[in-house]
């Protein structure tokens, strides 16, 4: 298993206790609210509908032409383009900041090209922006999971799961990591 360096480490743990766990109020309207609160107790099915509502809101920039970058970067990602992906992304992390899901799938396509500080430090501004992103905190896990911090792996996982019950990879992510962190099921 490759060994992190100590300090990008150091990094990865910091931004998961400071803001994956202490989700500061964030501007989020009273729709997203209620939502996240039906899907902490929603059945599977529901909880499919309430996802795909969340994730609406989530990836609406308010300017068709930021819209237009992220769907281009999703694309890209999706077909395995990831240096493209990169690069759609990166505009409209410069053109819009304060738009967090601009930043998480930059992480994502960061990740799959091993580039684990920038992916990190994109996650760590997308979950400033929205720390409700159950996705995020979920990519936050598979990153210390990668490094073999199991404990915090486990932990950001734990949580996506209080927040998203029926995620479809964290019960999977959980039951892997259960036995070696000594932790107990959700």
């Amino acid at each position: 298993m490759t060994r992190l360096p100590f300090n990008l480490k150091c990094i990865v743990a910091a931004v998961l206790l400071t803001v994956t766990f202490s989700l500061p109020a964030a501007a989020q309207s009273e729709e997203e609210r209620t939502l996240l609160a039906d899907l902490a107790q929603a059945e599977p099915a529901a909880a499919l509908r309430i996802d795909r509502e969340l994730q609406a809101i989530w990836t609406k920039s308010g300017s068709s032409s930021m819209d237009l970058l992220l769907r281009r970067g999703r694309e890209a990602l999706e077909e395995g383009e990831t240096r493209i992906a990169i690069e759609h992304l990166t505009a409209l992390t410069d053109h819009a900041p304060d738009f967090a899901e601009g930043w998480h799938l930059r992480a994502q396509a960061f990740y799959a090209e091993n580039l684990f500080g920038p992916a990190v430090a994109d996650l760590e501004r997308a979950l400033a922006l929205n720390p409700y992103n159950y996705n995020a905190i979920f990519g936050l896990g598979a990153i210390l999971e990668q490094f073999g911090d199991e404990k915090r792996a486990f932990e950001a996982y734990s949580r996506v799961k209080t927040m998203h019950p029926h995620h479809e990879e964290v019960d999977s992510a959980l039951e892997r990591l259960e036995s070696r962190v000594g932790g107990t099921s959700l």
